[in-house]
């Protein structure tokens, strides 16, 4: 039976590099199970590893799902979320955090909660709201939560065009859209956002819009033929936490999860009849 909270004391966290025991550098995802490993914290934690950091793990929820439906969910309670985090810190402080889904407005506050009272790095945060066949994945209550208490502590903020468009409430139909995107964005309390440009139709590249408030950077990459890849959300997100992690700046870790997807992307497989998989370890 698990301890309960008021037992679990979070007086003494310490950075892994300060322990006698270990150089690794170590990375956090707080998101859903993809048992399939294409997307979620499976998918993050393989990410992390290629690019040679140490990944902590949090779950948020379990699916049930492979790389073409999701058939099931179940949510983890927000108590067991702050547990599982309360107790990592205790042992080792990440250098970086990244979230992915976070199924409801309740552990959406639990997890903000959390990285606040932990001291926790500022996260990368990919707002896991919309699907790419346009499916809602978190409630309104969880998209406001999302708005009003995590992308105010974000370092980055990683977005779709579709979930920009949520968070932006404007559509997004051309450059010029998703420029006021990054900047309605931004307004929340970001610190930087990078739209991806996966679903525009109307780029032979594949174009990504960073904005840090001051400059506005284009991200291009050769669009790779296939209809694209099950989970690339979660590595683009997940490989900016890991440069992050190794040290890098804002705009380098960007630059170098771009890379990074872009070389998983273009050696892309599949196990079944579903949609390709990255290989996370392809060499980029």
């Amino acid at each position: 039976m698990a301890a309960p909270l008021d037992m679990i004391s979070t007086t003494h966290q310490s950075p892994c590099l300060a322990s006698p025991n270990s150089k690794h550098l170590v990375a956090l995802t707080i998101a859903g199970s993809d048992p399939g490993g294409g997307a979620g914290l499976q998918a993050d934690l393989k990410t992390f590893a290629a690019l040679g950091v140490y990944g902590y793990s949090v779950i948020t929820e379990v699916i049930a799902q492979n790389s073409s439906r999701i058939t099931d969910v179940e949510n983890v309670s927000p108590e067991m979320v702050e547990a599982q985090l309360d107790t990592l810190a205790l042992e080792c402080a990440p250098r970086a955090v990244k979230t992915g889904a976070l199924a409801s407005a309740a552990i959406v506050k639990a997890v903000a909660r959390a990285i606040e009272r932990l001291k926790l790095p500022a996260p990368v945060v990919d707002p896991v709201i919309v699907s790419s066949s346009g499916a809602l994945l978190i409630g309104p209550k969880g998209e406001r939560a999302i708005r009003k208490r995590l992308i105010p502590i974000a370092r980055i903020v990683t977005p779709n065009i579709p979930e920009a468009e949520v968070l932006a409430r404007i559509r997004i139909d051309s450059a010029a859209a998703i420029r006021e995107a990054a900047i309605k964005i931004i307004k929340l309390g970001a610190r930087a956002v990078v739209i991806k440009g996966g679903h525009r139709k109307d780029d032979r590249s594949a174009t990504d819009l960073f904005h840090d408030g001051r400059r506005f950077i284009e991200l291009k990459s050769p669009r790779i033929a296939g209809g694209g890849a099950h989970g690339t959300g979660c590595a683009f997100s997940a490989a900016i936490a890991a440069h992050l992690a190794r040290g890098a700046s804002l705009e380098d870790a960007v630059r170098g999860a771009k890379r990074y997807v872009t070389a998983a992307l273009s050696h892309s497989f599949k196990l079944g009849k579903g949609r390709a998989l990255l290989d996370h370890f392809a060499r980029h």
